[in-house]
């Protein structure tokens, strides 16, 4: 166990490493830099911007001093909020984010599930039909579709909720809506096809044959197994999500961490990119080091290391 967990600490250094140097010279090899505009600044006032923020120095030495800034979560000023550095705006945007996040994982989580085993154990029936009319909607209507969907009917329309910003619950409500409507119907389908092909194993019908009822064999027989391959799918969903739905925050009005992305992306603040791209794939990989622990909690024939107990 230990030995395992030492290797994945050490192949998730090297990842993260490549992911810095990656991300660093494609920022630099972009046309343009964070003080080109429309208005030509005067060459005296962008030499003194460029010595103040140390990007006169040659490419491997801002290289290295980035290097330096990351080891050490110091990830540099903001180009263009002057009183803020990429730390404060990770501080400030990621916990409005994770807290949207978590709303939509979990009504993407239950939801999903729910609609999958109902899918699985009604198939080919109007249940099954209907849940996966649903999930197809939820997977073919892009998420920027479904938010103006619903701040059109559910705000403009109906008024039950407000069209944007975040203050209250129910600000809340439309953006978890949005942004699970993907993940749920992805969890739906994944759901119910490993949940009609587990019904079919022997084991179930041993189960049937013992005079088990459908809800015991479906929830301690069926489902923990239907579970596995969508706690594969949910250690990138999980980390995508807390971080930032970069449209839905955009189009609600969230000031969470990925309206700062939109933001820094269209004002050419390349610390912020850089900054919330490293933080977003320090969080993917340990979600991806959770999920194969988690694995071994769901099924103990799973061994950490590749081994299965026979």
């Amino acid at each position: 166990m230990l030995r395992y967990l030492g290797k994945r600490v050490i192949f998730m250094i090297i990842s993260l490493f490549l992911i810095v140097t990656a991300t660093f010279f494609l920022m630099h090899s972009i046309p343009g830099g964070p003080f080109t505009s429309e208005r030509t600044l005067p060459p005296e006032i962008e030499q003194a911007l460029l010595e103040k923020y140390n990007l006169h120095l040659p490419l491997h030495e801002q290289y290295v001093n980035y290097l330096k800034g990351v080891v050490t979560w110091e990830l540099g000023p903001s180009f263009t909020e002057k009183s803020s550095t990429v730390n404060d705006m990770i501080s400030r945007g990621f916990p409005v984010s994770a807290h949207l996040g978590f709303q939509a994982l979990l009504v993407a989580i239950f939801g999903g599930i729910s609609l999958g085993v109902i899918a699985a154990l009604y198939h080919n029936k109007w249940q099954d039909y209907s849940a996966m009319m649903l999930a197809v909607l939820g997977l073919s209507v892009p998420s920027f579709i479904l938010a103006s969907f619903y701040q059109y009917i559910f705000s403009i329309e109906l008024g039950w909720f407000p069209i944007a910003k975040w203050d209250t619950w129910r600000h809340t409500v439309l953006p978890t809506l949005a942004l699970s409507a993907s993940p749920l119907a992805f969890i739906a389908r994944l759901t119910r096809a490993n949940m009609i092909e587990i019904m079919g194993q022997d084991y179930i019908k041993t189960a049937k044959s013992k005079g088990l009822s459908t809800p015991v064999i479906t929830v301690k027989h069926a489902i923990r197994n239907a579970l596995l391959p969508v706690i594969t799918y949910l250690g990138p969903l999980t980390a995508s999500i807390l971080t930032g739905a970069f449209v839905v925050e955009k189009i609600f009005g969230v000031p969470g961490l990925g309206r700062e992305f939109v933001m820094s992306i269209q004002n050419r603040d390349y610390t912020v990119i850089m900054g919330t791209t490293i933080f977003y794939a320090m969080i993917l990989v340990v979600m991806i080091l959770i999920v194969d622990i988690v694995y071994t909690l769901i099924d103990p024939r799973i061994k950490l290391g590749g081994s299965r107990k026979e």
